[in-house]
């Protein structure tokens, strides 16, 4: 068990609710709208980034009217190893700084990159079915979540890329002092070979439990990883000096791990992920998440929420799911319509039914 006793104050539309006695298995069940989303969303955010809608904060709080101003809000939870609490998390905003979140760990404040050292936490959303068709920034956001379970440092270093790469991006443009650009770059080449190397790492150990994996009745996934530019310190400085005149006319860096890619394709057939069909992205994904889930719970507590998903499998391929779900150690927190596409474990979740943005206990 990895979460339980959370509160959610005055998020989305939830004024006030709490869940306790939580398990491994955990189902929210109620009509679309209901609020159901909004419980992963909170949940998704006691880890570092924007959470599994990538929403604003400004959002995020509850609001009795909708032109009414955002008046904060508070998401609490407490982490249970080895049948003890170890902490309790806690992230929220104030009313008079409603653009800035704030982390709170065992009642400190703490950076939000600290809570990927606490808890592991992955999803999959049905906003997600379109992954291997999306952008490549989009997919590089999946990887580098995903990256969090094997090195919870991760999040610092791709945020200190960003901010590197921006800074470049102004000098660039505003012809700024080359020992400005030295030093800046020198901060590119050392995160981002960092970077690279974490995702590399992480695409590995997929592969590896990918490969265990039987390819029915969820479609193999082979997975490739493609850098966008040198992945030594070294070799990635000496690029982007190199690089400065045709990056000051594109506006960007044309090379780097802001360009890396993840590459998909069907074991079986050996056809892209793209060119595959609803279904067979669909089943590749929930491959590549149940592989995660592996390697999120080998270390710290790990959770792993599921936005509709149990509703759009066949009864095999339902089956299979939660079978594999059980064998993990990660807690699993699932949201639906109905109860009957969860019968399988029914008996051994902790279910809610939720309904505008209040929850009862089944």
């Amino acid at each position: 068990m990895a979460l339980t006793k959370i509160s959610l104050q005055t998020f989305r539309n939830h004024v006030s609710s709490e869940l306790a006695e939580t398990a491994h298995f955990n189902l929210l069940v109620g009509e679309n709208g209901a609020g159901k989303t909004n419980v992963l969303e909170a949940l998704s955010l006691l880890s570092p980034g924007r959470g599994l809608r990538r929403a604003s904060l400004a959002e995020l709080a509850y609001r009795a009217q909708p032109d009414d101003e955002p008046a904060g809000f508070a998401i609490g939870a407490s982490l249970i190893e080895q049948g003890q609490v170890s902490a309790r998390l806690g992230t929220y905003t104030e009313p008079d700084r409603p653009t800035r979140r704030l982390v709170r760990i065992n009642g400190a404040e703490a950076p939000a990159s600290v809570l990927s050292e606490w808890l592991a936490i992955s999803w999959l959303t049905p906003a997600m079915d379109g992954l291997f068709t999306d952008s490549a920034g989009a997919r590089r956001r999946f990887v580098d979540r995903m990256a969090l379970a094997v090195e919870p440092g991760h999040a610092r270093n791709v945020t200190s890329l960003e901010n590197a790469l921006r800074e470049r991006n102004r000098l660039l443009e505003d012809g700024g002092d080359a020992r400005w650009l030295d030093a800046i770059e020198a901060q590119i080449a050392q995160h981002g070979a960092v970077v690279a190397q974490n995702r590399a790492r992480l695409i590995s150990l997929l592969s590896d439990e990918l490969s265990a994996l039987p390819p029915e009745p969820f479609a193999r996934p082979i997975l490739t990883y493609r850098p966008g530019g040198p992945t030594d310190v070294a070799d990635l400085l000496a690029e982007l000096a190199r690089a400065r005149p045709r990056d000051r006319a594109a506006g960007r860096a044309l090379t780097g791990p802001h360009r890396d890619e993840l590459e998909v394709v069907m074991a079986l057939s050996g056809v892209p992920a793209a060119s595959c069909s609803t279904g067979e992205q669909k089943a590749m994904l929930i491959a590549i998440t149940l592989a995660h889930g592996v390697l999120a719970s080998s270390g710290r507590p790990s959770v792993l929420l599921l936005d509709e998903v149990a509703a759009h499998l066949d009864p095999v391929r339902r089956a299979e799911l939660f079978r594999r779900l059980g064998q993990g150690q990660a807690q699993v927190w699932m949201t639906g319509t109905e109860l009957p596409p969860f019968a399988g474990i029914e008996g051994e979740a902790a279910i809610w039914r939720v309904s505008d943005g209040s929850l009862e206990r089944l």
